[in-house]
């Protein structure tokens, strides 16, 4: 009878979700139709990128939480989580357990040592799809040290869910607003090189312009003091001049400036795309 219940339930939760594909209600609805089977906390759904900073589209995160588990991982972190990488090796599952990616030696990772000891995650699963120009849209599903990592059942639940879960989120990954809002559409690859290499250009200095490119390609102040080879005092100081001159307070309203700003690339004819987006209509 347990077992007819959550099936009963399942249904109508799912169709829920599927009534509200194309819409703001469809990740509330989906995520609401999995935590009624399993138990999740912290949801998340992220959309990746290899050439780009990953991109939430929908949390459920306790405002003293964000800062780690939204803003951090942004900020260049994203680049060790196992479920990144995963993402961007053409996965061919639907759905993966953090102790099957990191084969048992995540604890041993600078990942983990950096970031993710911070979270106060017992466990992790992701639901993963693939979308068209090498995007993948993952549903992250985490578990609190206080409620303990998922059991046995509970896996099995989730991969039971995997398909319809993956093949809801690529549906709504297909509808047009979604796609404008989201998805970087044609000739992606040359269209991102060409936007890291012009966007800021016209209001900063060379170096700046460097350290820019590094930012928005997710590199942390160290990584990039290394990459430029130089001091990271000397990035830090360039990170917080190109903050003042593009009239940004974080490293998340500088990725939304540059998203934005891709709208005008075509526009901007191969010079900085943030002075057409800037320009007076």
């Amino acid at each position: 009878m347990d077992g007819i219940k959550q099936l009963s339930r399942w249904n109508r939760d799912i169709s829920q979700a599927i009534a509200a594909l194309g819409t703001a209600q469809f990740f509330p609805a989906l995520v609401d139709a999995v935590n009624a089977q399993v138990a999740i906390d912290y949801p998340q759904v992220w959309l990746y990128h290899r050439d780009l900073p990953p991109r939430v589209l929908f949390h459920r995160i306790p405002a003293d939480a964000t800062s780690t588990q939204i803003d951090e991982y942004r900020n260049g972190h994203y680049l060790g989580d196992p479920f990144y990488q995963t993402s961007m090796r053409a996965p061919k599952s639907r759905i993966y357990r953090l102790s099957r990616v990191t084969l048992g030696r995540l604890e041993h990772s600078e990942y983990y040592r950096e970031y993710y000891c911070r979270t106060g995650t017992a466990d992790e699963a992701v639901f993963v799809s693939r979308l068209q120009g090498g995007n993948v849209v993952n549903l992250c599903m985490m578990r609190r040290a206080e409620h303990g990592p998922f059991s046995d059942e509970e896996y099995a639940s989730l991969y039971l869910l995997a398909d319809p879960v993956a093949e809801l989120l690529k549906s709504h990954s297909q509808h047009s607003e979604f796609a404008i809002n989201n998805l970087i559409q044609p000739g992606i690859n040359h269209q991102i090189d060409l936007a890291f290499r012009t966007f800021g250009s016209s209001l900063l200095s060379p170096r700046e312009k460097d350290v820019l490119e590094l930012m928005l390609r997710g590199y942390s102040t160290d990584a990039s003091a290394d990459k430029l080879d130089i001091a990271v005092e000397t990035v830090r100081r360039h990170r917080k001049n190109i903050y003042r001159k593009l009239d940004v307070n974080s490293q998340t309203d500088l990725f939304s400036l540059f998203i934005n700003a891709m709208s005008c690339l075509g526009e901007a004819a191969g010079e900085d795309p943030l002075k057409v987006y800037m320009a007076p209509r």
